[in-house]
């Protein structure tokens, strides 16, 4: 999946000489946690998130808070340089900027010029798409020998009984790189039948345990 395709492409931006309080008032009217500040080109120069402006407003508990202090223009708050993306980026590759860098959001430039915005919240959506647990359906996770073909095998017994995939994810089994899981979510409420056929078929199924407790 590209970034394309789970960017938000109306992106309520500012120019550098706006004023704090302009980004105060942009913050409280939408629901949005930062704004992009760009040049007059519409090149990204800069981020200010919430709590950025949070921290530049004088507190409401003071009685000697200095409101002139939100007239001082955005570029004196803003975060520079700031990491972008293209909509062109896998999602995936994308999900591993946000856990790496700890940031909430990130904008999409094409062509030097500001396209569309990325948040962790729109990563976090995606992922439950991509997982399919936004779908009714069952989880199966079953060890595999880490082998070519192995997927194609496994994926024929669901084939056989026309039970449906809505997603498939590949994890490491703990240290031990000669074996793998697969994780099948698929459109059943009643996953014990195709877990016999996959034990049946000479691999160990790790869920559903009919010895665990979910």
């Amino acid at each position: 999946m590209l970034v394309e395709e789970i960017m938000k492409k109306e992106v309520i931006s500012l120019h550098p000489n706006a004023t704090i309080a302009e980004a105060h008032q942009i913050l409280q009217n939408h629901p949005i946690r930062h704004i992009p500040i760009v040049n007059a080109d519409n090149e990204i120069v800069g981020i200010v998130s919430d709590r950025d402006v949070r921290d530049a407003s004088p507190s409401i508990l003071s009685k000697q808070a200095n409101h002139s202090e939100l007239e001082h223009s955005i570029d004196t708050i803003m975060t520079t340089p700031v990491i972008t993306i293209h909509p062109l980026d896998f999602v995936e590759e994308v999900a591993s900027i946000f856990y790496d860098q700890e940031i909430a959001c990130l904008p999409v430039v094409q062509k030097n010029k500001l396209v569309g915005i990325v948040t962790e919240k729109d990563m976090l959506y995606t992922l439950i798409q991509l997982t399919g647990t936004h779908v009714q359906s069952s989880q199966i996770e079953v060890k595999v020998p880490n082998k070519a073909g192995i997927l194609p095998e496994v994926a024929a017994i669901f084939g056989n009984r026309k039970i449906n995939i809505a997603s498939v994810l590949v994890y490491p089994y703990k240290n031990d790189k000669t074996y793998k899981i697969l994780v099948f979510r698929i459109q059943t409420m009643n996953p014990l039948p195709i877990k016999e056929d996959i034990e049946q078929a000479g691999f160990e199924v790790l869920w559903p345990n009919m010895g665990m407790t979910p």
